[in-house]
């Protein structure tokens, strides 16, 4: 690709910016396409990442087979819980989720895509990326590259969203978490478990992962004005039953950058040469917050879109952003909803989900890939229709009389 002033300017086909999981995935797959891809990460890996490292089991559709290498436990038992009380358990035969370390599983992942050919890049940060007519141009803290497509993998506070796309902004959400090393999983979780807490932070959840001689705990919060995750994570560590005894230190805290509603699906992922993926897109899970499962899923799209775009199969990018709204975005309305729900009033979805166990026994087969969040709403909505009615009937009376 000739262009005025590339003189002596490194070209490849595809620039990834950002070597998390979404961008390591679509390097990988443009590599084994046979197209030539730089990968560009600011830090080394392996590198420590804020992150409590839960995959859902879907995940097992998205990557090859060898991923399982790096699982430092497997989820089978879900422990749901209001303020650290009225806990109850449901249990799988089959995996529900499982449990990483950042550190380890992104690197596995980078490793993947030098082994099909990509060049990474790493301890090298971006400083500015510019396109025109003719193409991407990437300044970073060594030196200058070109290339045909762009490919914004640099997470919540992307720097390739904020110069490619103008206008484009959506809501980050405070989460605070650290990993705890210990001897042996507290007796008092069982193997196979997480703790899954709605009642102790407002307009968010708290949660306990059980990993390698390590336990993840942390907050989250998505909804509500009065956010101050710290608080929240010191009130859930010090409340916690499962954490009695533990010298659990300061969290670090990270933003989850979740779907933007109405007004994030207006603003497209995608220019003439340039498209984001994974955190850079906000796309995350507006229930959990996970965003590993999406990161991956996006970055897959946007390899397939570019693939088909660089061979001429495609005149443009337009086909990601149209796969993204068709099959992402309908999913995350309906998780939205089930949010607002959950964490506006969660003492009433707590009973509700007490009394109907098999809820949150559908809800983990959304996690398994088995049910759509569309599908699992459409199954749950009758049978919990005139039980959270009557709940929060009661609720507002008891409210009244006081």
């Amino acid at each position: 690709m000739a262009r005025p002033g590339w003189a002596g300017v490194n070209v490849h086909d595809v620039i990834v910016v950002g070597m998390g999981p979404a961008g390591a995935i679509a390097a990988t797959e443009l590599a084994r396409a046979g197209f030539s891809v730089l990968g560009l990460e600011g830090k080394a890996h392996p590198r420590y990442k804020v992150c409590g490292g839960g995959l859902s089991a879907r995940i097992d559709r998205l990557l090859d087979p060898d991923y399982r290498s790096v699982i430092e436990d497997t989820i089978h038992r879900v422990r749901f819980q209001f303020a650290g009380a009225e806990a109850f358990e449901i249990a799988s035969p089959d995996p529900i989720a499982y449990m990483v370390m950042r550190t380890r599983f992104d690197a596995f992942l980078v490793q993947k895509a030098r082994d099909a050919g990509a060049q990474v890049c790493e301890n090298e940060r971006v400083l500015a990326v510019r396109e025109d007519a003719g193409g991407v141009e990437v300044e970073t803290e060594r030196g200058r590259y070109g290339a045909r497509i762009l490919v914004g993998a640099d997470g919540a506070n992307s720097l390739v969203a904020r110069s490619l796309f103008p206008g484009r902004r959506g809501r980050l959400w405070g989460a605070v978490e650290c990993e705890v090393g210990v001897q042996q999983i507290p007796s008092g979780l069982g193997a196979g478990t997480i703790v899954l807490d709605i009642g102790v932070v407002p307009g968010g959840y708290a949660w306990v992962f059980p990993k390698e001689a390590r336990l993840s705990v942390g907050i989250a919060e998505f909804h509500g004005s009065g956010r101050n995750p710290k608080r929240s994570y010191e009130r859930f560590v010090q409340g916690e039953p499962v954490l009695t005894g533990i010298d659990v230190p300061c969290g670090m805290g990270h933003p989850i950058p979740l779907y933007g509603g109405a007004a994030g699906e207006r603003m497209p992922l995608t220019t003439n040469r340039s498209l984001l993926v994974g955190d850079a897109a906000h796309l995350a899970d507006p229930v959990l917050g996970e965003g590993i499962y999406y990161a991956v899923l996006s970055g897959k799209m946007a390899a397939a879109c570019i693939v088909d775009h660089l061979r001429s199969v495609t005149p443009d990018l337009l086909a990601y952003d149209a796969q993204v709204a068709g099959e992402l975005y309908p999913e995350f309305r309906v998780a939205a909803r089930m949010a607002w729900t959950l964490y506006r009033f969660p003492q009433i979805s707590h009973r509700v989900i007490r009394r109907r166990p098999e809820i949150l026994e559908l809800y983990a087969e959304v996690l398994k890939g088995r049910e759509t969040y569309r599908s699992f709403y459409a199954k749950a909505k009758m049978g919990t229709k005139d039980s959270f009615a009557h709940l929060l009937k009661d609720a507002c009376l008891a409210a009244f009389k006081s």
